[in-house]
């Protein structure tokens, strides 16, 4: 197991995946996305996929939640490998076994809060579908917006009723691409709040892809991915507290990710 997990985790990795590779056929040309990469995910952890552009993150993250399939490799998804299963069966796995938030919400223009939220339920064929819609909206602030289209909620609210829906099937792991991306900073805080009060107090094990080292910060591992290939694996010692602390400005930013980057030691190393 990665020291990166920073203590000895009990039982199978929630997510394993070995050697898995990517590779697009474009003509007669073979473009290598990932290439390789092993990564152990365990219950209850909350961790960021970051890397820049062409890094392979949107593949990696394709891959984990059973939209894709690795050219080679293994994906073990609560203990079940899916990395070559059939479209319907990934279609199962992800209904039972994943919940995606996106950072453009992905709601039904037409459609009710709880509604939108007991459609993963009305999919798997689950009954008492209302009462656990109910519970997910409620679980994230939402329970007096019952009754509210999309168009009359606000954009942190339209996320927190993804996020409802991700959570009302009580999938094995949260996937959230770019989840506060479209959102201003106090939505984005609010939201952030939800998943770090969800990942501790129902131990759900949740994976943002981001490029945003702020977010990251507010994870508790991160792993830094180029050329298709996992760079970095480390916990973050001290994960901010969403809204106990003010975002600084891009310029202290750049300068603290260069300085943990390229040094990582006391400051004597780059005075």
């Amino acid at each position: 197991m990665s020291q990166a997990n920073g203590k000895q985790q009990a039982g199978k990795p929630v997510i394993d995946i070995r050697k898995i590779t990517k590779v697009y056929q474009m003509g007669e040309m073979k473009l290598t996305v990932l290439r390789g990469i092993s990564l152990q995910i365990y219950k209850g952890e909350f961790l960021s996929i970051m890397g820049p552009s062409g890094s392979g993150k949107s593949t990696l993250m394709n891959i984990l939640g059973a939209l894709d399939q690795p050219t080679s490799g293994e994906y073990y998804l609560d203990g079940v490998d899916v990395s070559k299963m059939s479209d319907n069966e990934l279609a199962r796995i992800r209904n039972k076994k994943i919940g995606f938030v996106f950072q453009n919400f992905n709601l039904l223009k037409r459609t009710e809060a709880l509604r939108q939220v007991e459609l993963p339920l009305l999919y798997g064929g689950v009954r008492n579908r209302t009462a656990r819609a109910r519970q997910a909206l409620e679980a994230v602030g939402l329970g007096h917006r019952l009754d509210h289209l999309p168009s009359e909620l606000s954009g942190g609210q339209q996320q927190r009723v993804a996020i409802a829906r991700a959570i009302v099937t009580q999938p094995a792991v949260i996937l959230a691409d770019e989840p506060t991306g479209n959102l201003d900073s106090r939505s984005g805080t609010e939201v952030m709040q939800i998943f770090q009060r969800l990942n501790r107090e129902k131990n759900i094990t949740t994976v943002f892809v981001t490029h945003d080292p702020w977010i990251a910060r507010h994870t508790n591992r991160v792993i830094m991915l180029r050329d298709g290939k996992i760079v970095a694996d480390q916990r973050v010692k001290q994960p901010l507290n969403a809204g106990e602390a003010e975002r600084p400005s891009e310029a202290e930013e750049l300068q603290g990710i260069f300085e943990a980057t390229y040094f990582g030691g006391s400051k004597e190393e780059y005075n």
